[in-house]
């Protein structure tokens, strides 16, 4: 007989998403949901006095729905799949898996409802619970790395733009560039979430029809069935698709791929900074006491955790593409072939960007004790490295002030290039240093009318321009409001699994 460990595992599963995703996403979640669906269906049905063939009494009893609602949770999964190696139909299966243990409820059970009814909003509801608890997530990382980011705003760094030394930044305001995408992502995820509606009691091709023939022609009362379902499973505030086919539109699954997309690619960038930092040495992610780089060199620390965020980052970023392409292939009302791929790119969406987010929370959080302490910021590399590339960005300072002694721009930017470019060469070639650059520049006319020494020999705080300030007013403008929105759920950590 074949055991679990001798089949595949989804690593999402068994390596990296959180135990509460993975039941989410899992069977006995989706069908205790479905019959929740029935009984809601059933019970409004019943409250809208839905009648008998007689005309008079109740189509519905209410031991009926007692009987249906003592049976939400006991799913016998291999008696399901007994039915469904026979009907080839989940859905029936389950309908006759219900029926063996609630026979008084059988009649009642998906009445004039469509797969999908179960199938669509069961995952209507998953997805709004998912993006629930990726909110939540994602604002723990936001509340994490702000806090990075304000006991750093003073450190001066260099700044790079073409991956070439820049200006000077500071490390906490290079942290707010990546917290500001997260809060963008945070704001997305945050409107997919509670502009997501609810596909109803639709019937087969989305017409009612089925719903109109029950409640012998009154509109009113379809209309009303409708609202009463995805109100009593919480839809009430974002209500219900206007109108469907079989299926509600597929476009949405895009829109909300799109976004967890988003939130991939801020995640990717991110990490691919801190690998680039980790290359430099001026920061380091966490490093466990007993934490192996290599299995052959020994002295290897490398960046696993911001590795790992980027790779599952780009297998999100690789699922929108089939979302769309489902999208494109709807036949009219709808087809079946968008069901076997949406089984493993929107589940799996869900559970790589819980991932990507436990990695990121991680990285970020901060802990006490020699080991696990979140980001590591190596001042003396970073100061060693400003000094060797503060003469290049004194120059920018040196310039305006020529300029505002009246020289002409254009003539001292030409000085300052020529000389920058020749210092570049010597140093490169071994041959001098980058502090020869200022000497060269100290000689020429164009900084004659300058205090030439109070502006080259200033404090490399005093190149960082508003970073400080900017790190404060980013904080308390974008950052507390979220803070207090998720005031309840903040200060979690996440360990990894391996």
């Amino acid at each position: 007989m074949t055991q679990p460990t001798d089949v595949y595992d989804n690593p999402l599963i068994g390596r990296y998403a959180s135990t509460e995703m993975a039941e989410r996403w899992g069977p006995l979640r989706k069908f205790r949901t479905w019959r929740r669906l029935w009984l809601a269906l059933a019970e409004a049905e019943a409250e809208l006095g839905l009648l008998a063939d007689d005309g008079k009494s109740p189509r519905i009893t209410q031991a009926q729905l007692q009987e249906l609602a003592s049976h939400l949770d006991d799913i016998d999964l291999k008696r399901a799949a007994v039915h469904e190696k026979r009907l080839r139909h989940d859905v029936m299966a389950h309908i006759h898996a219900l029926g063996d243990v609630a026979p008084g409820c059988k009649e009642i059970v998906h009445l004039g409802a469509t797969s999908c009814y179960v199938t669509d909003n069961a995952d209507l509801i998953l997805m709004r619970e998912s993006l629930n608890q990726l909110c939540a997530t994602l604002a723990s990382v936001i509340d994490a790395l702000a806090t990075f980011s304000k006991t750093w705003k003073d450190e001066p760094t260099l700044g790079f733009t073409h991956f070439q030394p820049a200006q000077l930044t500071t490390v906490g305001k290079r942290a707010t560039l990546w917290l500001f995408d997260f809060v963008l992502d945070l704001k997305e995820l945050e409107r997919r979430r509670d502009k997501l509606p609810f596909r109803g009691a639709k019937g087969t091709t989305g017409t009612q029809a089925s719903f109109l023939a029950l409640f012998r022609g009154d509109h009113e009362k379809v209309k009303a069935l409708d609202q009463l379902v995805a109100k009593k499973m919480g839809f009430e505030n974002a209500g219900v698709f206007p109108v469907t086919g079989q299926t509600y539109s597929r476009k949405i699954d895009t829109q909300i791929l799109d976004a967890l997309n988003g939130l991939a690619q801020s995640a990717h960038k991110w990490g691919t900074d801190l690998r680039l930092l980790a290359h430099r040495q001026e920061v380091d992610e966490p490093f466990e006491a007993e934490q192996i780089g290599s299995s052959a060199m020994a002295y290897k620390r490398n960046p696993m955790r911001a590795e790992r965020m980027c790779s599952l980052a780009r297998f999100i970023s690789g699922l929108p593409a089939m979302a769309a392409n489902t999208v494109s292939t709807q036949w009219f009302e709808r087809t079946l072939d968008d069901s076997a791929c949406r089984r493993l790119y929107v589940p799996q969406a869900f559970l790589a960007t819980d991932a990507v987010l436990r990695i990121a929370l991680n990285l970020v959080t901060q802990r006490t004790g020699p080991d696990n302490r979140g980001l590591m910021v190596n001042r003396p590399v970073i100061a060693k490295n400003v000094r060797e590339y503060l003469p290049y960005m004194v120059t920018e300072n040196l310039m305006m002030a020529a300029v505002q002694a009246g020289e002409d721009r254009q003539e001292v930017h030409e000085v300052v290039r020529q000389h920058s470019h020749a210092v570049t060469a010597r140093v490169k070639a071994g041959e001098g240093t980058t502090a020869e650059l200022l000497e060269a520049l100290q000689r020429e006319s164009a900084f004659k009318k300058i205090d030439f020494a109070a502006i080259a020999g200033q404090a490399p705080r005093e190149f960082v321009g508003r970073s400080p300030e900017q790190v404060e007013e980013f904080l308390a403008d974008h950052i507390e409001p979220i803070r207090k929105r998720y005031a309840s759920v903040l200060g979690k950590t996440a360990e990894l699994h391996v």
